[in-house]
C-alpha cells in the first residue's frame, strides 16, 4: 500500500453508475472494490429489498452503518456506496475523513433509464422512477455537494467515467 492512498469512495443517486463505473475504475487502479448494498446483502442473507420488507429501512440503514465504517477502516479500495449513504452525518463524515469522495452526478431521466425501472430497489417501488429519483436526489443532493469531486456521468459512457473517477485517484487519492 502507497503511503497517503485513500479510499475512493463513490457517491450519488441511484443509476449514477456507482457500481458499473466503480468495478471499472478498480481495474484501472489495480485496487480491490466493494460495493456496500452487495456486502450488506452477503452478510444479511437477503437482498437489499428483503431487508427493507423484513426489517425495515432503519435496520438497514444500521447494516449500512456498520458495513460501511468497517470497509472504509480496511485498506484502501473503491467503494460504490448505496444511494442513501451520505444522508447520515455519521456515514458521511467517516467517509471524507477516509476517502476521496467523488459524486457521480446523474440526472433523473437518464438515471432512470439506466435502472430500467425498480426492481430490487425498495425506495424506488410505487412511483414513476425518473419522478422518484428526482424526489431523492432533492433530498440528497447536498449531501452529495459534500463530495471532495464530481463527475457528470450522463453523456459519459461508463470507461470514461471510470477514467476520470481513476484520474482524480491518481491525482488526488495516493493512487
Amino acid at each position: 500500500m502507497t503511503p497517503g492512498r485513500r479510499h475512493v469512495v463513490l457517491v450519488g443517486p441511484p443509476g449514477a453508475g456507482k457500481t458499473t463505473v466503480g468495478r471499472l475504475a478498480a481495474v484501472l487502479l489495480g485496487a480491490p472494490f466493494t460495493d456496500l448494498d452487495e456486502r450488506i446483502a452477503a452478510l444479511a442473507g437477503k437482498s437489499i429489498t428483503r431487508i427493507f420488507a423484513d426489517d425495515g429501512e432503519p435496520a438497514f440503514r444500521a447494516l449500512e452503518t456498520a458495513v460501511g465504517v468497517e470497509v472504509l477502516r480496511a485498506p484502501p479500495g473503491v467503494v460504490a456506496t448505496g444511494g442513501g449513504f451520505m444522508d447520515d452525518p455519521e456515514r458521511r463524515s467517516f467517509a471524507l475523513a477516509s476517502g476521496l469522495v467523488i459524486y457521480l452526478e446523474t440526472s433523473p431521466p437518464v438515471a432512470a433509464a439506466r435502472l430500467g425501472g425498480a426492481a430490487g430497489r425498495p425506495l424506488l417501488a410505487g412511483a414513476e422512477a425518473t419522478d422518484r429519483i428526482a424526489a431523492l436526489l432533492s433530498r440528497r443532493e447536498a449531501w452529495y455537494l459534500q463530495a471532495t469531486q464530481r463527475i457528470s456521468t450522463d453523456v459519459l459512457r461508463p470507461d470514461d467515467a471510470a477514467e476520470a473517477v481513476a484520474k482524480l485517484a491518481r491525482e488526488q487519492g495516493g493512487w
